[in-house]
C-alpha cells in the first residue's frame, strides 16, 4: 500500500508537470507570433524593475492598505511553496515531514511563519472577496468583466482559502497524533494557529485522525498541481509572467511614441530624392491590422494582464463616458491570441479566419477615444502599455484605410501640404508678425 502511494504520487506529479509544460510551451509560441522587437539594453536598469515592480509591487503601494493585503496573499503563495517542495519531496521518497531532522528547532519556526502566512492569507481572500462580491468596488463590476473573468477572480480567491485551510487541518491533525505519541508522527513542538484547531479532532481514533491527515495532505497537494495548471487559462498568469514583463518593459520615457522608419524614409525620399534606393521594396503594411504585426512585448502585456481595472479607472476618456477601456484592450488582444493559438493547434499552421484584432474584437470607437494621455500605462502596476496597442491599431485605421472623422482629415491635409495643422501656406505664416511692426 504504501508503494502504491508513492507510484500515485509520481504518476501525479509526471501529469500536472507535462500538462503545465504543455500549455506554458504554446503560450510563448503565441507570444513569439509577434514582430521582433530588441528589448536588451541596460540590464542594470531591467533588473531593477524587475525587483521593484514585479518582486517589491512598488506601483501598487499608490494604495498602501490594498497593497499589504495584495502582498500578503503575494508573499503567501511563494513561501509556503517551501513547504510545498517538502510536500513533493515526502511524495515521492514516502516519508513525513522530511525537513524536520535536517532543520531541527527551525522547522517550528519555519511552520509557524507559514501558518501566519495561511491565517492572513484566508483573511486577505475574505476581504478581496467581500471588495468584489458585497461593496461592488466600480472596477470589478464594469462590463468588461461579464462571464468568466469575474467567475475566475472567485475562483482563484475561493481556492487560495480552501488551500490554506487544508495546509492547518493537516498540522492541527498531525499535532493531536503527536500527543497521541503514534510513532510515524514526531515531535514538531507547537504550531500556534493549527493548536487553536486541535480540540476539533480530541477524542478520535488514530486511525480517524491519520485518515484526516492523509486526506488533507492529498487534497492540499492535488489542489495545488490542479491551481498550476489552472493558472495558464487564467488572469492569474501574471503570477509568473510579471517577472519577465517587468524586466523587458521599455525604458523610455512616458509619452515618447515610436516613429515608423518606412514612412520616415518615404518622406525623406520625397525630399531627397538621390537618396532613394532603386531596388527597395514598399512598405508591407503600416500599424497592426492583427496580432501577427504587434510585436511579442504587446504579446506578453496581453498575457501579463491582471485585469485589476487600475487602467480604465484612470483613464479620461472612460471616466468621461466613453467606450475605451484599457483593459479591454488588453483582454481582446490576449482573446484574439488564444484563438489564434487554437487555430494553429487545430491546422499546424494558422488558416486565415476572415478576423482581426481591428474590428472584430477591438472597435473603432474605442480607438478614436483615446487622448494618448498615458494614464493607463502609468497606472499599471507591472508595466503593461495598452496604449502601444492602441497607437499601432490606429495607425492602420488611419493609414491602411484612411478611416478616420472628417476633422482628423483635415488636419492631416494641412500637415501634409502646408507642414503645420493650420489651413495656412508656409509663407503667409509670419504674416502677423509682420502686420504686428506696422
Amino acid at each position: 500500500m504504501h508503494y502504491l502511494q508513492q507510484i500515485g504520487f509520481v504518476v501525479l506529479l509526471l501529469a500536472a508537470s507535462w500538462l503545465f509544460a504543455k500549455k506554458l510551451g504554446k503560450i510563448r509560441r503565441n507570444i513569439l507570433l509577434g514582430k521582433d522587437e530588441n528589448l536588451t539594453d541596460n540590464p542594470a536598469k531591467r533588473w531593477k524593475n524587475l525587483l521593484l515592480l514585479a518582486l517589491g509591487q512598488k506601483k501598487m503601494f499608490k494604495n498602501p492598505l490594498v497593497a499589504v493585503m495584495h502582498l500578503i496573499i503575494y508573499v503567501g503563495f511563494i513561501i509556503i511553496n517551501l513547504e510545498v517542495l517538502e510536500i513533493v519531496l515526502d511524495g515521492l521518497l514516502g516519508t513525513h515531514r522530511l525537513f524536520l531532522p535536517l532543520l531541527g528547532d527551525l522547522y517550528n519556526w519555519l511552520i509557524n511563519g507559514f501558518e501566519f502566512l495561511a491565517v492572513g492569507v484566508i483573511f486577505v481572500c475574505i476581504i478581496f472577496l467581500s471588495r468584489r462580491n458585497i461593496i461592488k468596488l466600480k472596477r470589478f463590476i464594469s462590463k468588461d468583466l461579464n462571464g468568466w473573468p469575474r467567475s475566475d477572480a472567485n475562483y482563484i480567491l475561493f481556492t487560495e482559502i480552501i488551500l490554506m485551510s487544508l495546509f492547518l487541518t493537516m498540522n492541527a491533525t498531525d499535532q493531536v497524533l503527536q500527543a497521541n505519541g503514534n510513532e510515524h508522527y514526531h515531535n514538531t513542538g507547537n504550531f500556534f494557529f493549527s493548536s487553536l484547531l486541535m480540540p476539533l479532532f480530541s477524542g478520535m481514533s488514530d486511525g480517524s485522525l491519520t485518515a484526516i491527515e492523509r486526506t488533507g495532505w492529498w487534497l492540499h497537494i492535488t489542489g495545488i498541481f490542479i491551481f498550476l495548471n489552472y493558472l495558464p487559462y487564467s488572469k492569474h498568469l501574471h503570477i509568473l509572467l510579471a517577472f519577465p514583463n517587468a524586466y523587458y518593459a521599455r525604458l523610455e520615457p512616458n509619452g515618447k511614441m515610436k516613429n515608423m522608419p518606412a514612412v520616415q524614409n518615404e518622406v525623406l525620399y520625397a525630399m531627397q530624392p538621390e537618396t532613394a534606393p532603386t531596388d527597395a521594396p514598399p512598405p508591407a503594411h503600416f500599424g497592426a491590422k492583427d496580432v501577427f504585426e504587434l510585436s511579442w512585448k504587446n504579446l506578453l502585456d496581453a498575457y501579463s494582464c491582471t485585469e485589476c481595472g487600475r487602467c480604465t479607472a484612470a483613464c479620461p476618456a472612460n471616466i468621461t463616458g466613453k467606450l475605451l477601456s484599457p483593459r479591454k484592450i488588453m483582454m481582446a488582444t490576449r482573446d484574439r491570441l488564444e484563438e489564434v493559438g487554437k487555430n494553429i493547434n487545430q491546422n499546424k499552421q494558422f488558416t486565415a479566419d476572415n478576423k482581426s484584432l481591428l474590428h472584430d474584437y477591438i472597435s473603432v470607437e474605442e480607438l478614436r477615444a483615446c487622448t494618448t494621455c498615458n494614464a493607463c500605462v502609468d497606472a499599471c502596476p507591472v508595466s503593461i502599455s495598452p496604449l502601444d496597442i492602441i497607437i499601432e491599431l490606429r495607425r492602420s485605421l488611419i493609414m491602411e484605410e484612411s478611416n478616420a472623422p472628417q476633422e482628423w482629415n483635415g488636419t492631416f491635409s494641412n500637415i501634409e501640404n502646408n507642414f503645420a495643422p493650420w489651413k495656412f501656406s508656409p509663407d503667409d505664416r509670419d504674416k502677423w508678425a509682420v502686420e504686428m511692426n506696422r
